[in-house]
């Protein structure tokens, strides 16, 4: 299925049937076919919505450069125009995000939100990021003393070796937008968040660390914070039966 909203146009997917809706964000990139195995399973009793944004799984190509506030802003126009009510909003990584705008910054009202190594924190700069970032440019700096014709190679090759497989793998079209939505931090945002919250982390996170979620557990005032062991950024996809597990707790009854 489609929605459009102006020049905008994403595809979505809804699965079972039940009373109570949930809302699946999922992570940059990350389409249904990663949430697969929870989805199937609580299909059984919930009306499950799930999304491609743009760009990504049938979604076109954004036809203009955004902001996180746009996206959550035609996110929010989404669960308007269907009547999406959801009881819980799955936010993984990049979804996290959005989750965090949609009760922070917009207001929205949902019993329970779930953050899954949730991205919103700026990272902070180490010296293996600012060593990796001035090498970048020190060496793309040398182009001039390259004939024309080897300057294009040489600039093509130091972008596949320094940018980020997320970033690299993007369509040139939504680099800006990329690069606006990782520099935007999101921690004005938790303290207005007025949902019933449980983050759920890797520990051996390292794309968004459990310090992330420590920050995020602090601010968020209604919140819990469950950490897995021997898991990384996916810890739904390392541990699905112990998610589940969580997910349906955190459905049935208070985490405390």
């Amino acid at each position: 299925m489609f929605y459009k909203k102006e020049n905008t146009v994403i595809s979505y997917a809804v699965f079972g049937s039940g009373k109570k809706t949930i809302l699946i964000l999922p992570g940059w990139g990350d389409t249904a076919c990663t949430f697969q195995e929870i989805i199937s399973f609580l299909q059984k009793d919930y009306t499950i919505y799930i999304l491609d944004y743009p760009g990504f799984g049938e979604s076109p190509v954004l036809c203009k450069v955004w902001t996180i506030y746009d996206y959550v802003t035609f996110l929010a126009s989404f669960l308007k125009d269907l009547s999406i009510t959801p009881t819980l909003v799955i936010g993984h990584s990049f979804g996290g995000r959005l989750a965090i705008l949609l009760s922070g910054y917009l207001n929205l009202s949902f019993p329970k939100i779930l953050l899954m190594d949730s991205a919103g924190i700026k990272p902070r700069k180490t010296l293996s990021s600012l060593f990796k970032k001035y090498s970048y440019k020190f060496l793309k700096g040398l182009k001039w003393i390259l004939p024309q014709k080897k300057k294009d190679a040489y600039l093509s090759f130091l972008f596949s070796k320094f940018a980020s497989s997320d970033y690299y793998n993007l369509p040139s079209s939504m680099r800006l937008t990329f690069q606006n939505i990782i520099h935007e931090d999101l921690k004005r945002y938790l303290p207005k968040m007025d949902s019933e919250v449980l983050l759920l982390w890797g520990k051996e996170d390292q794309d968004t660390p459990l310090r992330d979620a420590y920050i995020m557990h602090r601010k968020i005032k209604d919140s819990e914070l469950i950490v897995l062991e021997r898991c990384g950024h996916f810890c739904y996809l390392e541990n699905p039966y112990l998610t589940l597990k969580i997910i349906l707790a955190f459905l049935e009854e208070d985490i405390s």
